[in-house]
């Protein structure tokens, strides 16, 4: 039990609550999970995260559902609106995670057209909507992105919210991954399902990558809009490692990147290492340095890398090329998938559409 425990927690930054998924461990029942994602834009490698983490949930033995929120994308203007598209970029998605190892074949994708086509998902959705006030929906957008002022021009956006609520209450889910940007849809879920009478969902949080430039996570910013200007986005190329970069492209962001000396907290070369590398299991980071600077030297815990940084014994610019090499091996399978004739024109025609 422990064991498990310890898999579908692993490289989280908030569990609600801990208690709740330990008792649900510990009595043997069958969990059912999900991730909702919108398929828009290219995947960055702050989608590593939860890719990542949807492979220790099955191997944790959790039934594993990945919602392609079609709709919500459609909503959210991504792709400029076009839903075919959008359902396109789901199948790149999809693909994406295969060639990441990620056992897809043990993983139920959902259609949320396929949830839009019954009644009753509507009729949750209003009765949501009923038990939520105005203020509260808008200030629930911020899961998507999104400002308060920008339901004064679009309010199909303040659907958003309560479809994401009715989503998990919908499917009857036990777990809810999501990055800690997805907190407010997820509490709201559980003070809705109380009312309801149905199952309030555990929600387990990956962290947010800090944007290459540096800035504020959502865990420590003044306000979640703040948090949104320095995550790594797609919308910011500078900002992010997208997983079709070539090995010179990610090695010349990495060596741009922000990376203060002797410093962790809103480092993102520091975050891509605990985050990301790290996170596999048995990992080791090499760093190739010449002798007068200590010669080489292996990292087998991100533990270990921490205390070595924090000292000044591993230098900023060393940090970034053996982060740089670890993570160009990590891309290598995306990379494969990007040079089939079929992705490498669906990659065209969703960088010709991506917006915020």
């Amino acid at each position: 039990m422990e064991e498990r425990l310890s898999l579908i927690t692993r490289n989280l930054v908030e569990v609600i609550t801990y208690d709740e998924l330990r008792e649900k461990v510990s009595s043997g029942v069958k969990l059912k999970g999900y991730i909702g994602y919108e398929p828009s834009g290219l995947a960055h490698i702050g989608h590593l995260i939860w890719m990542f983490k949807v492979k220790d949930l099955v191997e944790a033995g959790v039934e594993f559902n990945v919602l392609e929120a079609t709709w919500h994308a459609m909503i959210n203007d991504k792709l400029g609106g076009n839903v075919e598209l959008i359902r396109r970029a789901a199948v790149l998605f999809r693909e994406i995670m295969r060639s990441l190892g990620v056992p897809v074949e043990r993983v139920n994708f959902v259609d949320a057209e396929s949830m839009a086509s019954d009644k009753d998902y509507w009729a949750l959705v209003l009765k949501v909507m009923k038990m939520t006030s105005l203020a509260r929906m808008k200030r629930a957008l911020t899961i998507m992105g999104r400002t308060v002022d920008e339901a004064e021009l679009d309010s199909s956006k303040l659907v958003y919210p309560a479809m994401q609520v009715s989503d998990i209450i919908y499917m009857d889910l036990d777990i809810a991954l999501g990055g800690l940007d997805q907190r407010k849809a997820h509490v709201l879920q559980r003070e809705v399902a109380e009312r309801l009478g149905k199952k309030k969902v555990i929600a387990i949080h990956t962290p947010i990558l800090t944007g290459l430039e540096g800035g504020k996570r959502m865990d420590n910013a003044e306000s979640d809009e703040q948090a949104a200007a320095f995550k790594m986005s797609k919308s910011k190329a500078s900002s992010a490692i997208f997983l079709n970069d070539s090995p010179e492209q990610v090695r010349a962001k990495i060596r741009a990147a922000y990376c203060p000396p002797r410093q962790v907290e809103l480092n993102p070369v520091i975050e891509i290492a605990k985050y990301i590398l790290f996170s596999r299991p048995n990992f080791t980071l090499h760093v190739e340095r010449p002798a007068k600077y200590g010669g080489p030297v292996d990292f087998v815990s991100y533990a270990e890398l921490e205390r070595a940084y924090l000292d000044g014994r591993l230098h900023p610019l060393d940090l970034k090329e053996a982060v740089a090499d670890a993570l160009n091996s990590i891309l290598d399978g995306p990379r494969r998938l990007f040079e089939r004739p079929d992705i490498a024109q669906l990659v065209a025609e969703v960088e010709s559409k991506v917006t915020r």
